[in-house]
C-alpha cells in the first residue's frame, strides 16, 4: 500500500486548491493508498528561519509531526497557487523550517556536496495559475516549480517529480473547475 502525504499550501479552505487536495485524497484513498494530509495554514509555527543555519531553532510540535509525516510518506503531493510567480509565503516558510540540514539533506564535511536524505520518494506538484502553464514556463521559466522541484525536492533526493498546472483560474467557471477537480481525483486514483 502506497503511503501518500498531501501538503496543501493555500491558506483558504474555500479555495480551489483546497478542493484539489481533497479530490486527490479521495482518489488515492479509493485506490487503496494510505493518506495523510497537512494544511500548512492550520499549523502553529513561525515561518521565519530566524538564524539561518547558524543556530538551530527547535521545531514546534506541528512541524515535528509534519517532518515525521514526510519521512513516513512514499509520495509527496504539493498543492499550491502561484502568487507573484512564486510560492505563497506560508509554503516557503514551511520549507525553510522543515527542510533542514540533518533532516532532509546532510552537508558533507569539507565539501560543497551534500547527502540526499529523501531518496526513494516521489512527488507531484499541483499548482494553480492565472495564466496558462505553457506561458508560465515559456515566459517566466516556471520559478515556483523550479524552486520546489529542483531546488528543494530533487536537492533532497526526490528524483521523480510530476508537475500538473491548473489554469487559467481567474477565467474559470464552475464547470471548468469541476473538470479540474475530476482530473486531480483520477490522478489520486493512479497514485501519481
Amino acid at each position: 500500500m502506497k503511503k501518500i502525504l498531501i501538503i496543501d499550501g493555500h491558506p483558504d479552505n474555500e479555495s480551489l486548491n483546497f478542493a484539489l487536495a481533497n479530490a486527490y485524497e479521495l482518489g488515492a484513498k479509493n485506490s487503496g493508498a494510505e493518506v495523510k494530509k497537512i494544511r500548512i495554514a492550520d499549523l502553529n509555527f513561525s515561518p521565519n528561519l530566524q538564524y539561518g543555519y547558524q543556530k538551530r531553532i527547535e521545531l514546534e510540535p506541528d512541524l515535528q509531526k509534519a517532518f515525521e509525516a514526510i519521512k513516513w510518506a512514499d509520495h509527496l503531493v504539493w498543492v499550491h497557487p502561484v502568487w507573484w510567480g512564486g510560492l505563497p509565503a506560508i509554503v516557503k516558510g514551511f520549507i525553510d523550517r522543515v527542510f533542514l540540514p540533518g533532516f532532509t539533506f546532510r552537508p558533507i564535511p569539507n565539501s560543497w556536496k551534500w547527502e540526499k536524505l529523501l531518496k526513494g520518494k516521489t512527488a507531484h506538484i499541483i499548482t494553480t495559475l492565472d495564466q496558462p502553464g505553457w506561458y508560465y514556463g515559456l515566459v517566466y521559466n516556471a520559478p515556483s516549480v523550479n524552486q520546489l522541484k529542483k531546488c528543494t525536492l530533487q536537492f533532497c533526493g526526490i528524483r521523480k517529480v510530476k508537475v500538473t498546472y491548473i489554469g487559467v483560474v481567474k477565467n474559470s467557471n464552475e464547470e471548468i473547475r469541476k473538470k479540474w477537480i475530476a482530473k486531480i481525483e483520477k490522478s489520486g486514483q493512479k497514485q501519481q
